[in-house]
């Protein structure tokens, strides 16, 4: 458990030797190293004779601009987190494992489903905005979806306003329910594909391998924040938490721990084995995606087998309060294991052909281009 993997001291500076101290923030060492980068990329991008100035070029200058501003303002940024900011910010800016691993699990899930759609003829650059689009409506999802489920411990001790935002805005200690973003998200994916013109059955056997490589990355967040923890076990590899992590403070609320305890007792590490479940329904969607007969068949796979390892894994989960003898998660997975077998029985209708992931009747737009009407 590593809830803050590492902190950014946003004052620091480097001994140049004989050049004396030189800022790392600020108008410092990485100010030049990032002008330096931006010259580059100019330089590369205008060499040809007669390249126009593009809206994609203006995007990646207000890009830079905005980081380079970020590196400006960041050692008075530090200066008034010492001051004014809570614990974890006193040292600098805190790289928390959870979030972290948020960041690898979209990066990684991205970089592969963009892969295999440029195999699949269809441009990277949709891939990597669809992302976008699944990681905002995703995060707003699972965030909603566990402040309503645990409103009561969440919102106990918010009176104000400003308590009431930073409470539902607060994600550096976790907090977040996975089949939340999943049905946010798809509401998300959906939407994309009928503004861009994609069919979704084609677009989900592509995404299908990185969402489970996702959950995968995610779920060792979870182990590092201490968040979704299993119930008691005397196996080799269970896990003991800390005092001050998540799981010790849920323990203690819960009247199962002692206050005065250094660690938990001894619990399964079921957000290891749910990052396993992730990986392995990862790499069997993969494995079967180029042996698919028709579209949507690499995404069936998906759809009916996480909510078996995930109403599995839910009995050895000790956090999450059960309703008629099933968790909240688990009659999700019920629920969704019928949707999959409805699902199973539309694409068995269907013909046994992979049709094009765009629309021939409607060709792929250009990013930024409105369709005539």
């Amino acid at each position: 458990m590593r809830q803050i993997l590492f902190h950014i001291p946003l004052n620091s500076s480097l001994s140049l030797g004989p050049l004396g101290n030189v800022s790392v923030f600020g108008f410092g060492l990485l100010l030049l190293l990032w002008a330096l980068l931006g010259a580059w990329w100019g330089v590369v991008r205008f060499r040809t004779p007669g390249q126009k100035f593009s809206s994609d070029d203006r995007w990646i200058i207000g890009q830079w601009a905005g980081i380079a501003w970020g590196i400006i303002k960041a050692p008075a940024v530090g200066a008034y987190l010492r001051e004014h900011g809570s614990a974890p910010f006193r040292d600098g800016l805190p790289i928390f494992g959870y979030g972290f691993m948020l960041f690898v699990a979209v990066g990684v899930g991205t970089w592969v489903a963009a892969w295999r759609a440029n195999k699949e003829g269809l441009s990277s650059d949709r891939i990597w905005d669809l992302a976008f689009v699944l990681f905002l409506s995703g995060i707003t999802g699972a965030r909603t979806f566990y402040l309503v489920q645990y409103r009561d411990r969440v919102f106990k001790d918010v009176h104000t306003v400003r308590d009431f935002l930073f409470t539902v805005f607060n994600l550096s200690s976790g907090g977040i329910v996975l089949y939340g973003g999943l049905i946010a998200a798809a509401v998300g994916f959906f939407s994309f594909c009928a503004v861009n013109r994609i069919r979704p059955l084609a677009l989900l056997d592509i995404i299908t391998p990185s969402i489970f490589l996702g959950i995968g990355f995610g779920r060792i967040g979870c182990f590092l924040n201490g968040c979704c923890y299993g119930d008691e076990c005397s196996l080799p590899w269970a896990v003991r938490f800390p005092r001050g992590s998540a799981t010790f403070d849920a323990l203690v609320e819960k009247k199962l721990l002692d206050p005065d305890a250094l660690w938990t007792q001894a619990l399964h590490p079921t957000q290891i084995y749910s990052a396993l479940d992730g990986f392995i329904l990862a790499a069997l969607t993969a494995w079967y995606f180029s042996r698919r007969r028709r579209n949507g068949e690499v995404f069936a796979i998906g759809l009916t087998m996480y909510p078996i390892t995930r109403f599995l894994i839910e009995f050895i989960r000790g956090d999450e309060p059960g309703i008629v003898g099933l968790t909240i998660s688990q009659w999700i997975s019920v629920g969704m294991f019928v949707v999959a077998i409805g699902y199973m029985i539309f694409l068995s209708r269907r013909p046994a052909v992979r049709e094009p992931i765009g629309n021939p009747a409607e060709p792929e737009l250009p990013r930024g281009a409105v369709p005539a009407r």
